[in-house]
């Protein structure tokens, strides 16, 4: 359950604002304009501490409720842009198109892949084989780790095999771009991730009964009961 005690809005409208900035791309301002055409006057930038502080928090309650993910994974980074600069975002998908797990670093090298090699394998397991482009800071991450295993993960560097994960990016970027950027590198990491669970929700990744016709809105408000 998420607790949103002492926040001076109800918690139906908290969810409804952020869901939407998470979903569409939509700036915080119009989200202000949104709300304003249905009888809430909420300020954009209390919109905006909302989506940083839940955001994050949601995506970690939706884990515990992860369908798992196959075990030949396809990796590959994007760029986002902080302070005008840009950082990396390693995502992973795996061969139907599920989403692994991801993470923003400051800087595209082997302590960053390996960061995040280890924090998807920790969260979904080990894979069998892991696809990514011709990065040599991503192959010798992997290298590494394979080193104090036992049995070693197959790794593939073959490009069209990462369009899958390549076309996944964009489903990302649709949303960030309208954000012109983030302000700081906590922001971008907690958008991100409130970004990245409406994409699986959307993916049909979240564990439903057989007979669960809610939509994706409902699932996405139902990690807050």
């Amino acid at each position: 359950m998420l607790s949103m005690k002492g926040m001076r809005f109800p918690k139906e409208i908290i969810l409804v604002c952020i869901r939407w900035y998470a979903a569409y791309a939509l700036s915080y301002r119009i989200l202000e304009e949104m709300m304003d055409e249905r009888g809430v006057s909420v300020d954009h930038s209390t919109v905006k501490r909302w989506a940083i502080r839940f955001l994050p928090l949601l995506e970690k309650i939706f884990r515990k409720h992860k369908r798992p993910v196959g075990g030949s994974w396809r990796m590959d980074e994007t760029y986002i842009k902080v302070r005008g600069q840009w950082k990396y975002l390693y995502r992973a998908v795996d061969k139907e198109g599920k989403t692994i797990d991801f993470l923003l670093r400051d800087k595209r090298d082997k302590a960053a892949a390996t960061r995040f090699f280890k924090k998807a394998m920790r969260q979904n397991g080990d894979p069998e084989k892991i696809t990514m482009d011709k990065s040599g800071a991503n192959k010798a991450a992997m290298d590494g780790i394979n080193q104090d295993r036992v049995v070693s993960i197959e790794v593939r560097q073959i490009k069209y095999l990462n369009n899958i994960v390549e076309q996944d990016h964009r489903a990302v970027k649709r949303i960030t771009k309208p954000m012109m950027g983030f302000k700081s590198f906590r922001a971008a990491r907690n958008v991100l991730a409130g970004i990245e669970l409406m994409h699986m929700i959307r993916k049909g990744q979240m564990v439903t009964s057989e007979n669960d016709e809610r939509s994706f809105a409902d699932q996405f408000y139902a990690l807050a009961a």
